[in-house]
């Protein structure tokens, strides 16, 4: 009976584990350029006197899903979605290096064009400043350019170029503020084929149906883990009532 409960009990506490993980999903279905978290299971034997009869789960590597979320035109010039594969680099809370697929920009109160998780965007030479009263402009390859809207009025200058990478997507992890860094601490290098389309932002990747199948199928699975482990109680109760009986 105790293995039997044990056994159970490695299922519903990962059944909880992956509902938590696919709440989180559903929760960022909205959130632009999110990418879905995935986890992988494997039954491993039960090591111990007797036969290895029952087993225990044990949750494999955490992974992402990195397929491309939809294309959200919003017509805002400060909005970039990455076309294909790339990343845009962003300045953690830490001081290093992040990425992020979320474009949508702003302009905070010293000038500098952040996320709206307020992350620095990194450009070739580091944050990327905007003057005051500028109107701006993003280019397919990333450069910025800002036009003063006072007079005197001058052409665009270049305020800076995005850096954008595209690094192999087996050697990203994603930390747990949503931002992908390189697994080995390094830095990617700046990629001249990462293109963006402004105007717009990449949606999430995250199917809302699936994501809800999915929470309703977990849930099955958890009552079922629960009820063996009821089971294997009322078996140790009959048992020893028959023990007590003889």
């Amino acid at each position: 009976m105790d293995r039997l409960v044990y056994t159970a009990m490695s299922g519903a506490k990962s059944m909880l584990d992956r509902q938590s993980m696919v709440a989180n999903n559903l929760a960022n279905a909205s959130t632009p350029g999110f990418r879905a978290d995935v986890a992988l299971y494997r039954a491993i034997p039960v090591e111990g006197p007797g036969m290895a009869s029952r087993t225990s789960v044990l949750q494999s590597t955490p992974g992402t899903d990195f397929t491309s979320g939809p294309l959200i035109e919003t017509g805002r010039a400060l909005d970039v979605a990455i076309t294909g594969k790339g990343w845009i680099a962003v300045e953690a809370a830490d001081g290093g290096e992040a990425y992020t697929r979320a474009g949508s920009f702003e302009i905070n109160a010293e000038g500098t064009l952040v996320t709206q998780g307020g992350q620095n965007v990194l450009g070739d030479g580091g944050p990327i400043s905007v003057p005051p009263n500028t109107t701006v402009a993003i280019g397919r390859d990333g450069t910025v350019s800002g036009v003063p809207t006072a007079p005197p009025r001058t052409a665009a200058t270049v305020l800076g170029r995005i850096k954008l990478v595209d690094p192999d997507e087996a050697s990203l992890t994603k930390g747990v503020d949503g931002l992908f860094r390189m697994k080995d601490g390094s830095t990617a290098d700046l990629s001249e084929t990462v293109r963006v389309t402004a105007g717009a932002v990449e949606g999430s990747n995250v199917n809302p149906a699936s994501a809800m199948v999915d929470m309703i199928a977990i849930a099955r699975q958890f009552e079922m883990q629960m009820k063996m482990i009821q089971n294997g109680e009322e078996n140790d109760k009959a048992a020893t009532q028959l023990l007590n009986a003889g």
